[in-house]
């Protein structure tokens, strides 16, 4: 599966959680992978609820989002987010401007999470770059 997000901001987001630590670009890459895959499978959910109401647009409120953020305090862009949610329901649903950052908005805490924990393992193996298996490790551990 090609990823469909830019490693640039998912890289920003590691930034922000890593303090002192550098960021590999592989862990960019990798939680890049990890937020696709979470959000396709979120988006599949989504898309079940709307299909329960009879809808065949996916609103916020089926991401359970009552109350959408501004979408310019997202880190993550908000059209790959959209190519994310289409990648297992295809062009059978519409996806509304609201649902697109209110996904963004998960996934970017989605990221948030990993991103500090993978900065505490880093940390922990008295390493001073957070690496891809420090995402990989995450994963292990806690999915």
């Amino acid at each position: 599966m090609s990823v469909e997000l830019p490693f640039a901001p998912v890289d920003t987001i590691i930034r922000r959680n890593a303090g002192d630590l550098r960021v590999s670009a592989g862990a960019a890459e990798e939680l890049a992978r990890r937020i696709q895959r979470h959000g396709a499978d979120l988006a599949v959910d989504a898309a079940e609820d709307a299909t329960a109401d009879g809808r065949k647009t996916l609103m916020a409120a089926d991401f359970g989002v009552e109350r959408v953020v501004n979408r310019d305090s997202l880190e993550l862009p908000v059209a790959p987010v959209d190519r994310i949610a289409r990648l297992d329901i295809g062009d059978r649903y519409r996806v509304s401007m609201d649902a697109r950052i209110a996904l963004a908005d998960i996934l970017e805490d989605y990221a948030d999470n990993v991103a500090s924990a993978a900065a505490t393992l880093a940390d922990h193996a008295d390493r001073r770059t957070i690496q891809a298996e420090d995402i990989e490790t995450y994963f292990s551990l806690f999915e």
